[in-house]
């Protein structure tokens, strides 16, 4: 039976562009037309569609995401019996490049919208409209993203600023600790601190905590790097330090803001919406898996029967290497698609960092990845994370715990797991240095420079 093909192009704040394909024909039914987002305006689209076919005729649509105004739209038209994809942005401009190289218009996208049901039907997926609960639980996992986002700038800025004001602060006071905050409210200026000596400081702590005055040992410490301080700027006027412990008080507050807010954003409302739409809570039977992050898993995945096969839900995810084949040549370690929702990828790297020190699976793919393969912690674990979202699937898709098995099969105690973990799957820190990044990178700048090298004795043997 043939379908009905609407390819639409949706705008923020001007008119949304739509266009009309007929599967039987592969040839445009209607000319470009465009709607608001009213009921009366998408009927006419709809009438449009509906033209020149059979009464019973199947229709679909498939629009690119734009902000939210897909889910109005999806809304409405899934309401009207309309079969609805959601593309990516990334998907429609693929296409295009082959359907006009060289021009870019709404009118162009909304025709490539409608041609990717017929090009590119495996990866197309139905709309998932979650409820009005799971929506509202899944903006709050976002903004609680953003929250997170925010701390993690502040506390940079403020390490930032402890880094060329202090040289750090010392290891024993630590960077965040109550009495680290209290010292950039209160000490933050070395003179002032050379002055007053580590046994008023620690009186003053003292009397602001109630605690012990043997508990403050980081105060001469402190002590110790003011000296530094002063010897190495020499005077007070070469910082105006009054200004930094100013601005370190007004920086903290906001830090401490975004904190509290965070806080009770978790326990007002992300977590008990969590319980109350997924009240079996078997995801955080998965070691690694919390609360925050199973609420994020639930909030962004939804219905697990949108996705038929693991593969498709693998896809979704965007943990998975791209692939280049070609003849004989298969190219291997490219970089993950990167598709899918952000959060569900950085939670998953989260969860499977400590998933890999107490599930004997997925230690076993983080110790070969480092051991037989080469690579680095980050790639590794990137590695560990498909297969903890493997597991998540599972969990959702029978709706059972998960339960610890080692790598032959049998279930084990987490106590099993854990010695399992240390003792098979431990990767010497040796190995660690020799992976990671810096000297990764240390290796193909000596690389380079023996390529120059060899380049520059090879022309002055041919010049002489």
């Amino acid at each position: 039976m043939t379908v009905r093909i609407i390819g639409i192009d949706l705008a923020v704040d001007a008119a949304h562009k739509a266009i009309v394909l007929d599967q039987a024909s592969n040839e445009f039914a209607s000319r470009p037309m465009t709607f608001r987002t009213n009921p009366a305006d998408m009927d006419r689209m709809l009438r449009i569609a509906r033209k020149g076919a059979p009464a019973d005729v199947p229709v679909v649509a498939v629009l690119e995401a734009s902000a939210l105004s897909w889910f109005t739209v999806g809304v409405y038209l899934s309401r009207q019996g309309v079969t609805v994809y959601r593309v990516s942005g990334q998907q429609v401009s693929d296409l295009r490049r082959v359907y006009s190289r060289h021009a870019k218009s709404d009118r162009i996208d909304a025709r490539v919208a409608a041609q990717l049901y017929l090009t590119h039907p495996e990866n197309m997926y139905s709309l998932h409209l979650p409820s009005g609960r799971h929506l509202a639980l899944q903006q709050t996992c976002r903004e609680l993203g953003r929250l997170t986002d925010e701390i993690g700038s502040r506390k940079t800025r403020l390490k930032a600023v402890d880094k060329y004001a202090w040289l750090g602060l010392p290891e024993s006071l630590g960077s965040f600790s109550p009495a680290a905050r209290w010292v950039r409210e209160n000490w933050y200026n070395p003179w002032a601190v050379i002055e007053a000596g580590p046994d008023m400081i620690i009186r003053a702590w003292v009397g602001k905590t109630g605690c012990e005055p043997a508990e403050a040992t980081w105060a001469q410490a402190l002590f110790v790097r003011a000296q530094l301080m002063c010897a190495l700027y020499g005077s007070a006027e070469q910082l105006d330090y009054q200004w930094l412990q100013d601005n370190m008080r007004r920086e903290e507050e906001r830090l401490a803001r975004a904190e509290a807010e965070a806080k009770g954003l978790r326990q007002k409302f992300l977590r008990p919406v969590y319980c109350q739409l997924y009240p079996q809570r078997h995801l955080e039977s998965i070691r690694g898996i919390g609360q925050d992050s199973a609420a994020i898993y639930v909030a962004f995945i939804g219905d697990i029967r949108r996705f038929p096969s693991l593969r498709q839900f693998r896809s979704w995810s965007g943990l998975i290497p791209a692939s280049s084949q070609t003849g004989l040549t298969q190219t291997s370690g490219l970089h993950i698609t990167q598709a899918g929702p952000n959060l569900i990828k950085r939670t998953a790297y989260i969860n499977a960092d400590v998933a890999r020190q107490w599930d004997p699976q997925i230690a076993a793919i983080y110790h070969r990845q480092m051991m037989a393969y080469g690579k680095h912690h980050t790639q590794a674990v990137c590695a560990c994370a498909t297969h903890l979202l493997d597991r998540v699937y599972l969990v959702l898709k029978q709706d059972r715990p998960y339960e610890l098995r080692d790598i032959e099969g049998a279930p084990i105690s987490r106590h099993q797991a854990r010695q399992l973990c240390q003792e098979k799957f431990h990767v010497p820190d040796e190995v660690r240095s020799r992976n990671n990044r810096r000297t990764h990178q240390h290796r193909v700048e000596q690389q380079a420079e023996h390529r120059y090298q060899r380049y520059e004795r090879k022309r002055r043997s041919v010049t002489s």
